[in-house]
């Protein structure tokens, strides 16, 4: 992958550059930013960039050997690690145990999404993880000499999600890697990411896309939009090209999550509890990976309802929403005000808190409508 393909973030690349130019690469980097900015992306133009045989003082030249593998994905010195699940196949899984699986979801696009990741492999109710055999795996990988490359780069994509174990035995080894070795940490939430790997991390921000970049990124993948379409999914994205493409392509994540959320809005506003416990069931019955989207979403909607009553006169120019996200956000927003918004802002974030610690679903949702019912009313 080359810097040319991804789109944006120019600024950030040409820091990156300049970093293998003065021959100054921070053994451990962190790059982190908002879902959707193409951080994971740029760590791989990076990764392709450090190792080509050939670069350019813009881009690695694509045609190298070593360019040619990273296209593939399958460049000896280059290893990933990522979120996977357990399996009966797999009861102490690696990323290894993923790689294929990787490679496809990784080469379809620039720009990825957790959850869809975890679909991709089939986690239905699993919520993905790095375990404490993976470092295992990281040590021995990195204590080899490099095939072919300078530099062996280890790619860890959210780190946030490795657990206490794995961080332990992870810290060591960016304390005291091996000659000519570069991690590359690509988070969306720095904040679940133990603080002594934190420390040892050079952090390297990459920004949200500006609506100009997410607007010409849009237009080369999707030439049949109109310039007025383009805008305003530009414009809505805020940045984020995950979402961009959700709303071309108005996808079936999205068009669930607003079903639900527009049903358990109803129902708690007529205190329907007979038909939201039904409700509840049924989300009980998601994966937890789907089970958390859906409480963002329900976060975004909340803010955005919010932001239509408060707006006066501007609120359709600063809303985020279109068609019948916006239609719904219109007619719910005069029950979310100043009164109440703070207060269920921070019930979903607790839900999503419990749900993420495997929380009993039922009870969760359950005793979330009840004070939703409450706070709207």
């Amino acid at each position: 992958m080359q810097f040319k393909e991804i789109g944006g973030l120019s600024e950030v690349t040409k820091r990156l550059i300049q970093s293998v130019e003065l021959n100054r690469i921070s053994h451990a980097q962190l790059f982190f930013g908002p879902e959707g900015n193409g951080k994971l992306a740029l760590a791989i133009a990076f990764a392709q960039y450090v190792s080509c045989t050939a670069r350019t003082t813009t881009d690695s030249c694509g045609v190298c050997p070593s360019c040619k593998k990273y296209q593939k994905l399958i460049h000896p010195d280059l290893h990933f690690v990522f979120p996977v699940i357990r399996t009966p196949k797999f009861t102490k899984p690696v990323s290894d145990n993923y790689l294929g699986n990787w490679r496809e979801y990784i080469l379809k696009a620039n720009f990825y999404k957790l959850t869809t990741w975890l679909e991709h492999i089939g986690a239905e109710n699993q919520q993905g993880g790095i375990y404490a055999h993976e470092s295992e795996q990281i040590i021995r990988k990195l204590n080899l000499k490099t095939y072919e490359a300078e530099y062996k780069i280890m790619i860890i994509w959210f780190p946030e999600k490795m657990n206490i174990s794995a961080s332990n035995k992870l810290l060591k080894m960016i304390e005291e890697p091996p000659p000519k070795t570069l991690f590359i940490l690509v988070s969306e939430d720095i904040n679940k990411i133990l603080g002594t790997i934190l420390s040892r991390t050079q952090a390297v921000k990459i920004p949200a896309l500006k609506i100009e970049e997410v607007s010409e990124i849009i237009i080369e993948d999707n030439p049949e939009l109109t310039p007025q379409q383009i805008t305003d999914i530009a414009r809505i994205a805020n940045g984020n090209m995950v979402r961009a493409q959700n709303l071309i392509s108005k996808s079936e994540e999205t068009q669930r999550h607003f079903g639900q959320f527009s049903e358990w809005m109803r129902l708690c506003y007529t205190k329907n509890v007979v038909d939201i416990v039904r409700w509840v069931d049924e989300m009980s019955r998601e994966g937890r990976e789907r089970q958390k989207g859906f409480l963002l979403y329900a976060l975004r909607m909340m803010r955005e309802s919010f932001a239509l009553n408060a707006g006066g006169e501007n609120a359709q120019s600063i809303s985020y929403l279109i068609n019948e996200e916006k239609d719904f956000a219109t007619k719910f927003s005069k029950f979310i005000s100043p009164k109440n918004i703070f207060k269920i802002n921070e019930e979903l974030n607790n839900a999503h808190f419990h749900i993420e610690r495997n929380a009993l679903n039922k009870l969760v949702f359950l005793d979330l409508s009840l004070k939703i019912i409450k706070l709207i009313r």
